[in-house]
């Protein structure tokens, strides 16, 4: 993998309550502190999986800021086209993570934040996206201030007019689209996102949120429907027919502790429709249980699946899911948001080796 995979949005402080406790068992007392966000967690992943990673982003100019940048440097990411600006705080989340028939909980502390105070064109953006193959964006930036849309958007058309290419993945989270006073979360995400989708190439996303941001018509109680699926896919190629890619990860949740997990690929310009993983030529999703921590898993996919997009002998489309499903399922079993995996290990599940056996 030679070229470069950049990504843009925000990063926090992830503060998490030990083990599956409760947050008000923990307070006042101790929690865990790590740093996260979608775009960094990607960046991270394809770093660790040996490629090449660029983050972008605005820090706070101190001791949180320098922290969170060593953080990502250590995992081999490109952090130099950051920007360290004195506006703006370190935004934060706090996580319980569920089990079992308990789901997990996220509370955001995300107002104010460097990032979000930050315009587009403070970047540099030639040096940013310099040898990249691709720019990464989701609908978490967006989300976060009018500004933060306006910045995305800029990202976004700074890399069409380089001729990279715009993957976004939709990331519908309800609670931040909330900066217009009297807009509804779903229609607030779908105006604006509907602005920046002429922009980007590839999407990855799932039938529920291509509904919330999208407005592509899904019954929620088709999930299991393999053709209603593909129809969903389908419809997002009608709605945007500029798009080369549309990607679903497919996700049956038994509980929290236990979910079963896989990927569509939609190629509009062939009508092609790939499922992976499979076994005997038949789709077969990978069976994740018992899940550690559900957090950042899709990101660890979108990691997977980009590394092995541009890394040739993974890269054929169905190959290229099973890479990414494989890390996603990986990234489970691990504490925190980001997926400390190697590529071996994920080859290793992908040939079958769910075993777990210790390596001696």
């Amino acid at each position: 993998m030679n070229t470069v995979v950049v990504t843009f949005g925000e990063i926090m402080t992830r503060l998490s309550a030990p083990g599956n406790h409760r947050l008000r068992q923990c307070l006042p007392g101790s929690l865990d502190a790590a740093f996260a966000g979608a775009e960094s967690n990607i960046a991270a992943a394809i770093a660790l999986l040996g490629g090449r990673s660029r983050f972008v982003t605005a820090l706070p100019s101190n001791v949180l800021g320098d922290a969170c940048a060593g953080f990502l440097a250590g995992f081999g990411v490109d952090m130099s086209a950051i920007l360290r600006t004195g506006t703006g705080r370190m935004p934060q989340y706090f996580i319980e993570t569920g089990v079992a028939q308990r789901g997990g909980t996220v509370l955001y502390d995300r107002d104010y934040s460097s990032f979000s105070l930050t315009p587009g064109d403070a970047y540099d953006w030639d040096a940013a996206l310099a040898g990249a193959s691709v720019l990464v964006i989701s609908g978490i930036s967006p989300a976060l201030s009018a500004n933060a849309a306006a910045a995305t958007l800029h990202a976004a058309q700074a890399a069409r007019a380089r001729g990279i290419t715009v993957c976004c993945d939709l990331n519908f989270r309800a609670k931040l689209w909330n900066w217009e006073p009297g807009t509804p979360a779903r229609a607030l995400a779908r105006r604006v996102m509907g602005g920046l989708m002429p922009f980007v190439d590839v999407v990855l996303t799932n039938p529920d949120q291509a509904f919330d941001v999208l407005d592509i018509p899904w019954d929620r109680a088709r999930a299991s429907d393999s053709a209603a699926v593909d129809e969903a896919a389908r419809a997002v190629a009608r709605a945007h027919p500029h798009l080369r890619q549309i990607v679903f990860t497919l996700r049956d949740s038994h509980s929290a502790s236990h979910n079963d997990l896989g990927a569509l690929l939609y190629e509009p310009a062939t009508d092609t429709i790939t499922r992976a993983p499979s076994a005997h030529g038949r789709y077969t999703p990978l069976v994740t249980q018992p899940i550690v921590d559900r957090l950042g898993a899709g990101d660890a996919f979108a990691g997977g699946y980009l590394f092995a997009l541009n890394t040739p002998e993974l890269a054929a489309p169905a190959t290229a899911l099973s890479f990414g499903i494989a890390a996603s399922c990986l990234a489970h079993s691990i504490p925190g948001d980001i997926n400390f995996v190697s590529r071996s290990e994920v080859e290793t599940l992908m040939r079958g080796d769910a075993s777990g056996r210790v390596s001696r």
